[in-house]
């Protein structure tokens, strides 16, 4: 695979590393279930980036693999959505708003550029690269429903616009993780014949 593939997503792990750090201090300070969420999900696809860059080097049969585990990785949100919608339950207070919608409205940015930068090469490193950047377009939808939810929270102060965009992100990473095992499982298919 070509250097400069490697370097895109060296890139955008690195993006998603440093925002991970702001988004999920905020998340704990405001007690936000949909940042918590979200910052999750900016680590796992700070992991998912890195085992990229290190697979492009492999085998097809050994990339098609990685990229069935890449498909589990992307679970792990969907799995932090469950834990914190357990602790928001157990202590109902709705989060700041501004932070909310301004910490959403950065993470938004930064996925925006992964997403743009990844728009490029998704076609080039099969499941592994697509895995990519489906999930960084799908963190751009998330986080313009965090900014909403950070304004609706505005109007009608209650835990449940943070809760349901916090829902959303765990059904879109869902989501995100079939099309990506289907995707490894018809090149891992592929490779071995």
């Amino acid at each position: 695979m070509s250097e400069s593939l490697r370097r895109t997503v060296l890139v955008v792990a690195i993006l998603n590393l440093a925002y991970f750090g702001v988004e999920f201090v905020v998340a704990l300070r405001i007690g936000s279930v949909s940042l918590f969420a979200d910052s999750v999900d900016f680590l796992e696809d700070t992991s998912v980036n890195l085992l990229i860059f290190l697979a492009l080097a492999w085998r097809p049969l050994w990339r098609a693999r990685l990229g069935m585990v890449l498909a589990a990785i992307l679970l792990i949100p969907a799995l932090a959505v469950v834990w914190s919608l357990w602790a928001k339950f157990a202590h109902p207070m709705p989060p700041e708003p501004l932070p909310l919608s301004l910490t959403g409205f950065g993470a938004m940015l930064v996925n925006g550029l992964c997403a743009l930068v990844l728009a490029r090469v998704r076609t080039r490193g099969g499941s592994l690269t697509r895995a990519a950047f489906l999930s960084a377009r799908n963190d751009v939808l998330a986080n313009i429903a965090i900014v909403a939810a950070g304004l609706l929270t505005v109007w009608w102060p209650s835990v449940w616009p943070d809760v349901v965009v916090g829902m959303g992100i765990a059904i879109m990473n869902l989501d995100a993780a079939r099309e990506v095992f289907e995707a490894a499982r018809d090149e891992h298919a592929e490779a071995r014949s």
